[in-house]
């Protein structure tokens, strides 16, 4: 057994207020994500809508709020109009990105119903866009979308059979413009031109909209902080967050830095709020720029990379493209992210997990046939649901390892969210794959009690998966023997593994 790991915990000492948009997640029209996966008329288990209810019941278990959409690398071909109106009338088109065809008979009413029936949470997040498109398609979709009546575009909607506006408040100015496989990329300056145009003519119909202008795709890019910087310096005053995009695998067997990836997320965070920071300080506004992580997850990207080009899938429809299915490994790394994202809510206040339903998702579908909960679904969901309130200060004293990207790192990873009631729930994971972590939490002013609940994600295979043959192999699990004593929590953390501490 490893040495132990130490912190403490003051409610003196906060990070921020958790913003209930760090549980977003993101519908993009990629694979089967929407069809066969959240939309499939037919199904035994869909509504008169098309929706299936056994993906909308998984979706409200998982707790997700703003959901992202329609795109990704999908909305720089998009055009809006095709997605509108009766739906056997709508045109197919070819997607560029994803080299598919889309039938677009799931569109923006269908995605706003989906909110809807997801529950109130379920907020809007739409992207426009701006590499085949620009200013004019924006506020066109932008009327069409949230103006009450009275115009042509907003008569159309009602026509359509939407009486009421959509009420879509946030808008992503495009999606991924650094990177040159977008359709229509753009240099930093040219895309800082038009997202300033597309921003200011927005907020010329409706001053509160909020607008999310894109980052970078990576940390990685050759461009990464002097795209923000020269993106910033035109948008700072009429944006109110900018993007971060970040997926993480194992490269080249490097299973330890793997563990560690969120290193390199919370470091991303870091250097873009240094970097948006350090534009507000040369413009001498007071205003603060927050960040939209609207992209993260592991995914096994290489596999990705491996088929992109192959002939055997142009232009198919709905295709089985990015379908990871995911270990126990894979979940405890990005829990990991999840508390890397957590331990940064003062600046990280909108985040999306990409995506949803089939690809790269927490939630896997069969057509025709069932859905299931993946391993990375019990996370998400967890943190979710005990995520929510005031993100407590933790400065961990731990053991460590060494990773080969990453240097000496440590074996816990924690955050802890204190919420309205004053119950605490502590979220660790313990990177090492060999050996039980002892953990001791001192817990200074915070009148807590007693431990209500020790769960962990763990398995004595770290590669055990859900699958449509067994879904429910791998789910979270109670842990007997953590204790509260004289303030200070003792619980013993098993190798390789998630876990959620709940005390009150």
């Amino acid at each position: 057994m490893q040495d132990k790991a130490r912190f403490t915990l003051d409610p003196a000492f906060t990070i921020g207020e958790v913003n209930p948009r760090l549980f977003g997640s993101f519908v993009e029209h990629l694979g089967r994500c929407v069809y066969t996966g959240i939309f499939e008329p037919g199904h035994p288990a869909a509504d008169e809508a098309g929706l299936r209810t056994d993906v909308l019941e998984l979706v409200r278990e998982l707790g997700v709020t703003a959901i992202r959409y329609p795109g990704g690398n999908f909305v720089s071909g998009y055009k809006w109009e095709d997605s509108v109106g009766p739906a056997e009338e709508r045109p197919r088109r070819l997607d560029l990105a994803w080299r598919s065809t889309e039938s677009n008979r799931f569109g923006l009413s269908e995605y706003i119903a989906f909110l809807k029936k997801i529950g109130p949470q379920a907020e809007p997040m739409m992207a426009v866009n701006l590499g085949t498109r620009g200013v004019a398609e924006a506020l066109e979709l932008q009327e069409y979308a949230n103006h009450p009546a009275g115009t042509a575009l907003s008569e159309q909607r009602i026509a359509h059979g939407d009486k009421d506006p959509f009420g879509i408040k946030m808008w992503c100015l495009g999606n991924e413009m650094d990177g040159p496989w977008q359709t229509g990329h753009k240099t930093a300056e040219e895309y800082g031109r038009v997202a300033a145009e597309t921003a200011r003519a927005m907020r010329q119909i409706d001053p509160s909209v909020e607008l999310v202008a894109c980052g970078s795709s990576s940390q990685s890019m050759p461009t990464f902080a002097a795209w923000e910087a020269t993106v910033l310096a035109e948008t700072y005053d009429l944006v109110d967050h900018v993007s971060l995009h970040a997926y993480y695998e194992p490269q080249d067997g490097d299973v330890d830095s793997f563990l560690a990836s969120a290193v390199d997320m919370e470091s991303f965070i870091e250097n873009v709020v240094a970097t948006c920071d350090h534009i507000g300080a040369k413009l001498k506004s007071k205003k603060k720029i927050n960040l939209s992580f609207d992209e993260w997850n592991v995914w096994y990207m290489s596999g990705w990379h491996a088929i992109e080009n192959t002939a055997e899938r142009d232009w198919a429809e709905a295709p089985r493209l990015l379908e990871d299915n995911y270990s126990v490994m894979d979940a405890v790394v990005f829990g990991s992210l999840l508390v890397a994202l957590l331990r940064h809510a003062d600046r990280v206040t909108v985040a999306c997990l990409a995506q949803l339903v089939n690809v790269i998702a927490p939630i896997m579908t069969e057509p025709g046939g069932p859905a299931w909960r993946q391993t990375t679904f019990f996370p998400f969901a967890q943190a979710s649901r005990y995520g929510r309130g005031e993100v407590l200060d933790v400065r961990v004293d731990s053991p460590t390892y060494e990773t080969k990207k990453y240097g000496e790192t440590d074996l816990l990873h924690a955050t802890a969210v204190r919420a309205a009631d004053g119950s605490v729930t502590v979220f660790a994971v313990n990177r090492s794959r060999t050996e039980a972590l002892p953990l001791e939490v001192a817990l200074n002013r915070l009148e807590l009690t007693s431990v209500v609940e020790h769960s962990v994600l763990a398995d004595a295979d770290p590669d055990a998966r859900n699958t449509l043959a067994e879904p429910d192999r791998v789910a979270p699990r109670a842990v007997q023997g953590t204790t509260l004593q004289d303030g200070t929590l003792s619980a013993v953390l098993e190798p390789l593994s998630w876990n959620v501490i709940r005390l009150a």
